[in-house]
């Protein structure tokens, strides 16, 4: 395969993820793929498997960029996702004869797919995971080449079908959470919060969300536009009123960009403080998170993790001598978060900090 390992983000400065952004407790063994289609189970409507157009063209010369912005243009696709499904078409389209080519391949491949924002933890953290469960399976090596490929190719499908579904089964895990009369404080915009909610508000429940601003990319704007047109009943808040208003909030929901070794997130910025905020008021903090942002990371405090920049304004003119902080997310330790939600199941964040090296190894 011919492909050029370069960063098709026009604008390295600032962080690809944020410039596209605006448009029961259970055990996890280290079998990755068997427990997440487990928790699929038969409760979910069974998705058709979809073909990117680009990887069956004829005569044309096979692109895994081009196969990822082929996933990324679908709304509710994650760019995890859309890379996880280009990963697979890799394996599909190869002309490799060995195992060792194939698996070159794939590698350059997920290289090239981690450059196109290396600072997406969960772009990063998909393509590793996809790279550990398709191609390091021990049985491969007695198989000849042909046969060896179509089980690479089942394992990839399978994991790319697993990852679509992750955001439905956390919805579905999350229910017997959410309870008739309780107000809910989200921050900023997250397609799996809004999954969460809108499961709940199908199911009939009563409820009703504060939603933050999300400055300075104002997303919960955003999030507060969806749930108004499910009918759920909304208050948008100032960032700074979190404090203000959490004693009238029975839970915190968050999503979040990654999840790390200790326990902890990394999501988009003011998530800390408001963990803080609800801990200090014995509020319950719950975080929604596909099993495929679990990342090899360990952060000690706030500047230990890759800067993920974004553009501020601030609607008046800054004086050239004024320094303006423009990281985009921080990172929310382990002791301020209660539950997280995963397609794995409903986890501690003390068995995420143990199970998660375990689906590295």
């Amino acid at each position: 395969m011919a492909e050029t390992l370069q960063n098709p983000n026009p604008n390295p400065t600032i962080s690809a993820y944020y410039q596209t952004r605006a448009a029961h407790h259970g055990v996890v063994t280290s079998d990755w793929l068997a427990q997440a289609q487990a928790a699929v189970g038969h409760d979910l409507a069974e998705v058709p498997p979809e073909k990117g157009v680009r990887s069956g063209d004829s005569g044309k010369v096979f692109s895994v960029i081009d196969e990822f912005n082929h996933w990324r243009k679908q709304p509710d696709l994650a760019e995890a996702v859309a890379a996880i499904l280009a990963l697979a078409a890799v394996i599909r389209s190869s002309e490799a004869t060995t195992m060792m080519e194939l698996e070159i391949e794939l590698r350059k491949a997920s290289d090239s797919l981690k450059s196109w924002d290396t600072t997406s933890i969960s772009l990063t953290a998909g393509c590793d995971l996809f790279m550990r469960y398709v191609t390091r399976t021990s049985a491969l090596e007695y198989e000849d080449f042909n046969a060896a490929k179509s089980r690479l190719i089942e394992r990839g499908e399978k994991f790319g079908e697993i990852s679509r579904k992750a955001r439905r089964t956390i919805a579905m895990l999350s229910q017997d959470f959410i309870f008739d009369g309780c107000t809910i404080l989200v921050h900023g915009f997250s397609r799996v919060i809004l999954e969460v909610l809108k499961t709940a508000a199908q199911n009939k429940k009563l409820f009703r969300v504060f939603c933050t601003e999300g400055r300075p990319d104002r997303t919960g704007l955003r999030l507060s536009n969806e749930l108004a047109k499910l009918d759920v009943p909304v208050k948008l808040l100032i960032d700074s009123a979190v404090a203000y208003m959490m004693e009238e909030v029975d839970m915190v929901f968050v999503g979040a960009d990654g999840v790390v070794e200790s326990g902890g997130i990394i999501n988009m910025m003011g998530t800390y403080q408001i963990a803080l905020v609800a801990h200090s008021m014995n509020k319950p903090v719950y975080v929604a998170a596909e099993s495929y942002k679990f990342a090899r990371l360990y952060p000690l405090d706030q500047k230990d993790m890759a800067p993920a920049l974004r553009p501020i304004d601030f609607g008046v003119p800054i004086p050239s001598g004024v320094e303006v902080e423009t990281s985009a997310r921080d990172y929310t330790p382990p002791q301020f978060l209660t539950l997280l939600f995963t397609d794995l199941g409903v986890l501690t964040p003390s068995v995420v900090s143990d199970e998660l090296i375990q689906l590295y190894l």
